[in-house]
């Protein structure tokens, strides 16, 4: 008997549309959820950390003088903070910033500050800045100096030692 034939009740089951439908939107979430997660693992944490000698001591030093020049004034000379500013060394600076990106900090610091003239700070100034207070942190130097580009500095803050 041919399949056009058969009674209703012997013919198999033709999805309807909306099941058809159902089925198309589930395999394409499907796909997107394994994009996102191949993407996520490509975006993992960065591979370098504070402890890999991301400055230079030269660059420490230039920026010892950029910052008693334009951020000491509120955040103390020792970096300690005061009831207007926030530490930038320390328990708190480290609980704040821990697993953080230095990509973050410096953004953070080229775009808001000084607070009476936020931006006014340059790439260099800002990656200064963070190489001294990563030198104050006690955190090793090394041969290369910290980059300007924010989008290169994927250095991740971790306060122990790995």
């Amino acid at each position: 008997m041919a399949h056009h034939l058969r009674p209703l009740f012997l013919r198999p089951p033709v999805p309807s549309t909306a099941v058809r439908l159902s089925l198309v939107l589930g395999l394409v979430m499907a796909l997107v959820v394994s994009v996102v997660a191949v993407a996520g693992l490509a975006a993992q944490a960065p591979s370098r950390t504070v402890w890999d000698g991301v400055y230079t001591e030269a660059q420490a030093a230039r920026g010892a003088t950029v910052y008693a020049a334009q951020c000491a004034g509120c955040h103390l000379q020792t970096l300690a903070g005061s009831e207007a500013a926030p530490a930038l060394v320390g328990d708190q600076f480290n609980a704040t910033w821990e697993n953080g990106s230095i990509a973050d900090l410096f953004e953070r610091i080229r775009v808001s500050m000084p607070v009476d003239r936020p931006g006014s700070l340059s790439r260099r100034q800002t990656a200064d800045i963070v190489a001294y207070m990563l030198s104050v942190g006690r955190f090793p130097s090394g041969a290369a100096p910290l980059d300007t580009q924010s989008e290169l500095l994927q250095i991740r803050y971790l306060s122990s030692r790995p």
